[in-house]
C-alpha cells in the first residue's frame, strides 16, 4: 500500500538532513563517510569540501590520516567513478557493484576487448600492480607487451574493472598532489573482498543516505539495474510513499523526513557531489532548467550553490599573486540577503580552502 505524497520540497529537505546539510554535525570523519555509504572523488580535494560543508569542526589532517593509514581509500565504485570509502565500506560494496563496472566496461571498451581472455588478463593486470604499484599508462604499455595489437587504455580500464585498482597515497591528500598509481585493494589492506555479493544492505544504506527513492532513483547511484526484486524484497521493511506522479517512494522507516519549510542554510558542495548526480528525478535538488544548463556546461566539473536547499549556480576558487578568490556564477539573480548569506559561506569556505592566501574575496559576475 502506498502512503502519503510527497512533493519535491518534502524530498528536498528529507535529502539534505539524510546527507548532514541542514546543520554541520560533530562526527569523526570515518563515519561521515560510512553514512554517505562514500563520497564521488575525482576530484582529489573534492571530499574535503564535502566533508567540510557536513561536519562541524573538520580538519585536512582528519581525511589525510585516514587516507595513510588505509582506513579509507580511493577507488572505482557505483557508476564506475572514483569514491571515498571506508576500507571496511570498500571489501563490502565492491563485489556488490562489480556487475555495473563490468557492464560499464563493456559499453565503453567492450569492441576494443573482444576476443580477449578476461581472465587471463586480469591475471597478467594483478601481477603488474601488486609488483609495484603502477599509473594507468604505465599498465597499458606493459600489458601490450604481451597484447600488442591491443589499445593500451583499453587494457588497463579492463584490469580496472577485473581487479579492485585502489589509488594510493599522496594521490588524494590534502596538499601532497602526485600521479594516480593503483595496486590491488587485497594487496593495500592485506584482506580479502567480501564472499557476499546480495545488493539488499548496500540499497537499505542509499536509502538512509538519499531516500525517499524510487527504483530508478537506485539503479542511477548504483550504476545496477534489475533492482525492483530487491526492493520487492524489502519492501516489509521499508515505508513507501508517492510521488506526485503516483509512482513508489521507498524508505527507510527510522530516517528523518523534516518539515518541508524546515530552514536550510547555504551550502558549497565540492565538483560531483553525490547529493546532484543520485537520482533519476533530480527535481528534489536541481530544477529542469538549471539541470539542463548545468549538464550543457559540465558543471559537475565546479562547485554547487545550494540556496533553500535548492541548485542556484556554481563557484569555483581562482589564484593569483597571494589572493584567493570564491567566484559566483548564479544561474538566477539572487535576492541582497541570499548574496550575502552565500558570500558569508564563501569566505568560511576560502579559511579552510586557501588559508595560505594572503587575501581572500568574493566575486559574482552577473546572471544571464
Amino acid at each position: 500500500m502506498i502512503g502519503d505524497v510527497l512533493g519535491h520540497r518534502a524530498l528536498n529537505r528529507a535529502l539534505l538532513a539524510r546527507q548532514l546539510l541542514l546543520d554541520r554535525r560533530p562526527m569523526p570523519a570515518a563515519a561521515a563517510i560510512e553514512h554517505l555509504v562514500g563520497m564521488q572523488a575525482q576530484h582529489p580535494t573534492a571530499p574535503y569540501v564535502g566533508l567540510w560543508t557536513r561536519v562541524a569542526g573538520f580538519e585536512h589532517t582528519e581525511l589525510a590520516q585516514l587516507l595513510t593509514d588505509r582506513a579509507a581509500v580511493r577507488i572505482a565504485l557505483m557508476r564506475s567513478t572514483i569514491h571515498l570509502v571506508s576500507a571496511r565500506d570498500c571489501l563490502a560494496l565492491r563485489p556488490v557493484i562489480q556487475p555495473g563496472l563490468d557492464r560499464a566496461l563493456a559499453g565503453t571498451f567492450g569492441k576494443s576487448l573482444d576476443g580477449l581472455d578476461l581472465r587471463e588478463l586480469g591475471t597478467a593486470g594483478r601481477a603488474i600492480v601488486e609488483a609495484r604499484p603502477r599509473t594507468f599508462n604505465e599498465l597499458g604499455e606493459l600489458l601490450t607487451e604481451r597484447w600488442p595489437e591491443r589499445e593500451p587504455l583499453a587494457l588497463a580500464m579492463a584490469v580496472r574493472t577485473l581487479v579492485p585498482l585502489v589509488q594510493l597515497p599522496p594521490r588524494g591528500v590534502w596538499g601532497a598532489g602526485g600521479q594516480a598509481v593503483h595496486t590491488s585493494i587485497e594487496s593495500w589492506l592485506g584482506r580479502p573482498l567480501s564472499d557476499d555479493t546480495a545488493p539488499d544492505e548496500m540499497v537499505l544504506r542509499y536509502l538512509g543516505a538519499f531516500g525517499p527513492s524510487t527504483v530508478l532513483d537506485v539503479q542511477t547511484w548504483s550504476g545496477l539495474t534489475r533492482l525492483r526484486e530487491v526492493l520487492d524484497r524489502l519492501r516489509p521493511r521499508l515505508r513507501v510513499f508517492a510521488t506526485d506522479e503516483g509512482g513508489e517512494l521507498f524508505d527507510v522507516p527510522a530516517a528523518p523526513r523534516p518539515d518541508p519549510d524546515a530552514p536550510a542554510p547555504v551550502r558549497l558542495l565540492p565538483e560531483y557531489d553525490n547529493l546532484l548526480l543520485s537520482h533519476a528525478d533530480r527535481d528534489r535538488i536541481i530544477s529542469e532548467p538549471h539541470r539542463k544548463r548545468y549538464v550543457a556546461e559540465r558543471g559537475a566539473m565546479r562547485g554547487a550553490v545550494l540556496v533553500d536547499g535548492f541548485f542556484r549556480g556554481l563557484w569555483k576558487i581562482e589564484r593569483g599573486r597571494g589572493r584567493a578568490t570564491v567566484v559566483v556564477d548564479p544561474y538566477e539573480r539572487l535576492p541582497a540577503a541570499d548574496a550575502d548569506a552565500v558570500t558569508t559561506e564563501a569566505h568560511r569556505l576560502l579559511a579552510f580552502a586557501a588559508a595560505d592566501a594572503q587575501e581572500h574575496d568574493v566575486r559574482f559576475p552577473s546572471p544571464d
